[in-house]
């Protein structure tokens, strides 16, 4: 096997599925193995050195929320996406909270699903030689420890909550399209009328200003939203 290949753990028990996906990555340069239940790709991935994970949710033994949740509690850093049948608002705030990063529904051509690991391998090898500390007034993101705080408070975020918080610091004071943000933290461009973006808003400035006189995170109306200090 050539080191140089990234590699990726497939999770996929439709074997057609798995065979399609593992021989289209190969055609393209990359190395990848394939698990059929949970347990096994649990077992795989932590034996294993992957750069990233494919899983599908409907898994027997242990389904790929339940080995999404897994995985993150030893490792938040790897890029992970899920794959499924279900693309209700609900099955997609089900899937990020579980910890991945993207989210493709089934069935997909394969140079969509290639477009959206390219895009997640990038990002990661971007995020390891970017700063490692973030901060706008008391708020604070550390990118090893994957720690947030505000005026020394502890906050703790689900990771694509995190994701949307990194992006948002690093783009302080811009106002930020719903557009620019599907495309900079999914990976992707929502389908027309979706709400997740605007509950995943929601919830950060939950967590980052409902207990803070100084309101961080606001509205920009019809526009999007933007980080900054004031509401002027």
């Amino acid at each position: 096997m050539n080191k140089s290949q990234p590699r990726i753990l497939i999770v996929e028990d439709e074997p057609k599925v798995a065979s399609f996906i593992r021989h289209g990555l190969q055609e393209n340069g990359f190395s990848s193995e394939n698990a059929y239940d949970g347990a096994v790709g649990q077992k795989m991935f932590e034996a294993g050195n992957y750069e990233l994970l494919i899983l599908d949710i409907n898994l027997p033994v242990k389904n790929g929320i339940e080995l999404c949740k897994e995985i993150r509690k030893s490792n938040k850093k790897i890029p992970i996406l899920m794959l499924t049948a279900m693309g209700t608002t609900e099955d997609k705030l089900e899937g990020f909270e579980s910890g991945a990063d993207d989210y493709l529904l089934k069935p997909f051509e394969f140079r969509e699903l290639l477009a959206r690991i390219r895009a997640l391998l990038k990002r990661s090898s971007l995020i390891e030689t970017d700063a490692r500390v973030l901060k706008f007034q008391d708020l604070e993101m550390n990118l090893d420890t994957y720690e947030v705080s505000r005026n020394k408070k502890k906050i703790d975020l689900s990771p694509k909550e995190f994701a949307l918080l990194e992006f948002m610091l690093r783009n302080k004071g811009r106002v930020l399209s719903r557009v620019d943000i599907a495309e900079k933290v999914w990976g992707n461009s929502f389908e027309t009328g979706t709400n997740v973006i605007d509950v995943y808003v929601n919830f950060l400035r939950k967590k980052i200003d409902r207990d803070f006189k100084q309101k961080l995170i606001y509205t920009q109306t019809g526009v999007g939203y933007i980080l900054k200090a004031t509401d002027e």
